[in-house]
């Protein structure tokens, strides 16, 4: 018979368990203190338990831990990491380094839902969704490699690796749960943004279970023609409907959102385009990011001017909107936004 993950279980859960054999339930907090706050990968390693204990755990259960098999180092400072889990397929995360913080960037699904043109994750089959214990594992490695390389711990989370964090949702919830209780990592939601493309049932769900994390949105054209066009999934759910899961967000956190923007020549960079972004960013407190395009090979989408992103900048600040521009990182190891694919 197949071992279960014990990380699959509660923390009631594991003291029905020790008490289903016998032993005292406090048992089952000293394992699940071990998983999740101390982030154990073996039983050997849980030394407040007896050699007896650790070896009826190894009878019963597994810990699916994941393993770093590969590390790209940037010349910009970026890790990349090629994640192998516990059934061999391979996701991506990255450690973005800057003079005063160090952000991990995680996955939440391999490959990907949506088919976003402009993306090279996109063009991987969704194979299956990340189980709340693989998001967690990503985080605590690149904690380790911030603490080994730029001698300080994480500071933030961005859930914008590969996959879409909505089409996932109850496992990144998990996840973000274990991260930030004080009985797991103990992180501050606040320090926590969701990149999602736009799906808006479940932008409407997690306003009403009362998030404390932040919201980003993939957004990159606010007239539907276009958006669909580059990312066709937009013709189910559409900017109306986008629209108003962010008010409905905003009427429940309070919380600002993020719009990550790329401007192509050609596709998005004229002041119609401008015109749209400015009106959408009106519905509710929010700010813009610009992001660099990074190519992924087929030239399809080309980088606009830097004349015509100055002129996105100066219509958005006129309008009273918060907007800046944010370089990518890591794009000589294909680390950079759009660009996990499983290279390697």
């Amino acid at each position: 018979m197949a071992k279960k993950d014990i990380r699959a279980l509660t923390k009631a859960q594991l003291r029905e368990f020790f008490v289903s054999r016998g032993d005292q339930a406090f048992r089952g907090n000293q394992v699940y203190e071990w998983l999740w706050q101390k982030s154990a990968h073996s039983f050997d390693g849980m030394t407040n338990l007896t050699k007896a204990t650790r070896e009826m755990l190894e009878q019963h259960f597994v810990i699916n831990h994941i393993q770093v098999d590969a590390m790209q180092r940037s010349k910009d400072g970026t890790i990349k990491n090629a994640v192998k889990l516990h059934d061999g397929l391979i996701v991506e995360s990255v450690l973005i380094p800057t003079e005063t913080r160090t952000t991990a960037c995680v996955s939440s699904q391999v490959g990907c839902s949506l088919d976003c043109k402009f993306c090279a994750t996109a063009r991987l089959k969704r194979m299956r969704n990340l189980n709340p214990d693989e998001i967690y594992d990503q985080v605590v490695a690149i904690d380790r490699q911030s603490r080994l390389y730029f001698d300080r711990p994480l500071s933030n989370i961005v859930f914008m690796g590969m996959g879409e964090p909505l089409m996932n949702y109850p496992n990144v919830l998990k996840a973000i749960d274990k991260i930030t209780t004080e009985e797991g990592l103990g992180m501050s939601p606040r320090r926590i943004t969701v990149s999602t493309s736009g799906v808006p049932k479940m932008i409407k769900k997690m306003a009403d279970e009362g998030v404390k994390f932040n919201l980003a949105v993939s957004l990159h054209s606010a007239i539907d023609t276009v958006r669909t066009q580059i990312m066709p999934f937009n013709a189910t759910f559409p900017l109306a409907d986008l629209r108003d899961a962010l008010i409905h967000w905003y009427q429940k956190t309070r919380k600002r959102i993020t719009y990550e923007y790329v401007v192509w020549q050609g596709i998005n960079d004229r002041r119609e385009d401008i015109e749209a972004l400015v009106k959408f960013c009106r519905f509710a407190p929010s700010k813009v990011n610009l992001i660099e395009y990074n190519p992924i090979d087929d030239g399809q989408f080309q980088q606009a001017s830097e004349e015509a992103i100055r002129h996105y900048m100066q219509v958005l600040e006129a309008n009273g909107i918060t907007v800046t521009i944010r370089r990518s990182r890591g794009k000589d190891i294909d680390a950079a936004c759009g660009q996990l694919a499983n290279k390697t």
